[in-house]
Parts: C-alpha cells; sequence; structure tokens
C-alpha cells in the first residue's frame, strides 16, 4: 500500500464560518496522513468576508476566485483542473475529518481499476448516517438508491456513486473525464453523474465505513434563493442524468414515465415548480444529446460498452451472501 500526494478542493460559497470552523479538522486529517498534499479553496465569488479570511489566515492555501457565481460544477472543475497531485479530495466547506480519515482509503488506490472512495458521513453531533455506499435500483425506469449499506466482512464496498461531500479520486481519471459536467450547476446530482460516468467506463467506485466525517446538513445550499427554486434546480438535474445514461429505448418509456406519472399529478396538486424543471430540461435536449455523443466517443477509446444495467448488476452481485448492514 503506498500513500499517494493529495490536492484537496473545496468549493466555497458565502462559507466563511464554515471555512473557519471545518479547515483545521482537515489540516489535521491530512498531515496524520503523512501525505504530500496541497490544498484548493475555490470560492465561487462569495459576498461575505472569505477571501479575506482566507488571505489573512492561510496564505499557505491555493486561493482561486471565480469572477462570477458558478456552481458547484463549475466551481469544483476550477480546482480540478489546477490540481497538480496524485489523488484529488473534493470536500464540501461543511464536512468535518476525523483526525485519521485518510488511514483507510489509501489501499483502494493500488487497484488500476478504482476511480475513488467515499467515506461514512455521519450527523455532526451524532452517530447517525447520512450517507454511506448507496445500492441502485430501477423504480420504473427511474435511476434510484435502493438503500444505503454497510459491509461487515472485510470486503470492499462498492457505491453506486461517490458523494461530491467527500469523493477521494483517481486525479488522472477525472481529469480524463472533463470533471463535473457543468449543466448541472448550481448543485445537485453532478456526483452520481460523474460517477455513473466511471462506472462506465469500467472503474469502481468504494466505501470505506472506517473513514468517518460529520456534516451541517443543509449549511453549504442554504445561501441559495428559495427553497422552491431549490427543488426545481433538483428535479431539473435528476432529469439531465437520465437523459445522459439511458439506452435510447429505456429513454423513450423513462420519458412517458415522467410525463405522465410524475409531471401530470404535480401540475394538478399546483407544484408548478415540477413544470419549470420539465422546461427547462426540455430547452436543453440539444446540449444533453452533444454530451451523449461526447461520451460515447469517450467510451469507444475507453473500449467500452458498459451500460447501467451492467453496473447496478455489478453492485448488486458484489454483495450476494456477503455480511451487509442496512443504514
Amino acid at each position: 500500500m503506498v500513500k499517494k500526494s493529495v490536492s484537496i478542493i473545496i468549493p466555497n460559497y458565502n462559507g466563511r464560518q464554515l471555512l473557519a470552523q471545518y479547515l483545521p479538522h482537515t489540516l489535521l486529517a491530512i498531515k496524520n496522513s503523512g501525505a504530500v498534499y496541497e490544498i484548493i479553496v475555490v470560492d465561487d465569488c462569495s459576498k461575505d468576508d472569505s477571501v479575506e479570511y482566507l488571505r489573512n489566515e492561510y496564505p499557505d492555501i491555493r486561493l482561486l476566485v471565480n469572477a462570477k457565481n458558478g456552481g458547484f460544477s463549475y466551481t469544483c472543475n476550477q480546482g480540478i483542473q489546477a490540481a497538480r497531485m496524485d489523488l484529488i479530495l473534493l470536500l464540501n466547506s461543511d464536512i468535518r475529518l476525523s483526525p485519521d480519515y485518510f488511514d483507510q482509503q489509501w489501499k483502494y488506490f493500488d487497484h488500476k481499476h478504482t476511480f475513488g472512495v467515499m467515506g461514512r458521513i455521519t450527523d455532526m453531533d451524532g452517530p447517525r448516517i447520512q450517507d454511506a455506499a448507496r445500492m441502485p435500483k430501477f423504480n420504473g425506469f427511474k435511476l434510484k438508491t435502493a438503500y444505503f449499506y454497510y459491509r461487515t466482512d472485510a470486503q470492499p464496498a462498492l457505491t453506486l456513486y461517490l458523494s461530491g461531500a467527500n469523493a477521494l479520486v483517481d486525479a488522472q481519471k477525472l481529469k480524463a473525464m472533463g470533471g463535473f459536467n457543468e449543466m448541472f450547476s448550481p448543485f445537485y446530482a453532478e456526483d452520481f453523474e460523474l460517477s455513473l460516468r466511471a462506472w462506465r467506463l469500467n472503474w469502481k467506485c468504494y466505501y470505506e465505513h472506517q473513514s468517518v466525517c460529520g456534516h451541517e446538513v443543509s449549511a453549504s445550499t442554504k445561501n441559495y434563493k428559495t427553497a422552491r427554486w431549490v427543488k426545481m434546480v433538483y428535479f431539473r438535474n435528476r432529469y439531465y442524468l437520465h437523459a445522459l445514461h439511458l439506452g435510447k429505448v429505456a429513454l423513450v418509456l423513462w420519458f412517458l414515465q415522467i410525463t405522465l406519472i410524475d409531471l401530470l399529478p404535480k401540475i394538478i396538486t399546483g407544484k408548478f415548480w415540477m413544470l419549470e424543471s420539465y422546461t427547462s430540461f426540455l430547452k436543453n435536449l440539444s446540449q444533453l444529446n452533444r454530451r451523449r455523443k461526447q461520451f460515447k466517443t469517450l467510451m469507444q477509446q475507453h473500449h467500452s460498452s458498459t451500460t447501467i444495467s451492467d453496473v447496478f448488476k455489478t453492485i448488486g452481485k458484489s454483495v450476494e451472501g456477503a455480511e451487509v448492514v442496512k443504514a
């Protein structure tokens, strides 16, 4: 097991208080690991004094400042492009790493097929698990998480996707994929979509239960507009996800499902933000189609024909007969 060098990328928007609270824990964890590292904070045009605070209190941190607000995917991509180390830790500003967070993570990168690994995310003030390994399922033609889980045996746990809050990934693979899809800005589902691309290129996503971090719920998104707008963005991005990765036949059936079963009942009950999600999705069909073609070319370059169904089967089979706890 060889320790890798790490670029820790933290996107920030009006998060001065979060940086003050949790950066010391990040520094402690990475110093305890003994790895060569750099920390890159990318400020997404904050209106608070985040930039001034970092320049004064953490002059050794690499600070990038967006000229305009671009959202999570765009902001992370600026850090990804600037990263110089073997691995990249994508870390939210509202995450508190445990002092030994990295100890169990290096082993995954002894394998060439590893894309990345995430750790256990718990409440900040208690043991309740917010995020663990994700077991996939189809709900009709919709891609869903069946349940969170972790393994109690010594075998690695596969996960449908790595949380963008604490994903340690292979920098070369991440850059080869072009980072996050910026269509998903300002936030939601971009980590799911990134992980699906990795899986379909025959790389694997893992979950490590012994790497623990606390999460301050909704701390990094509460600065954005209204709850109604946030819901609109969430469902629009879920539509994007399916349009990018479902096969042609499944895509047609999924479109019928979301129109007849999801959209129409919500409009009838006055949930018009769903219509906004739907129309925003339709306006971007041509761009989504271009993205599908670009990824198809990338898959051909990697000699892959892996489908979403193949990915779901791989993860499902990995726990057959295993000691699993649903979180």
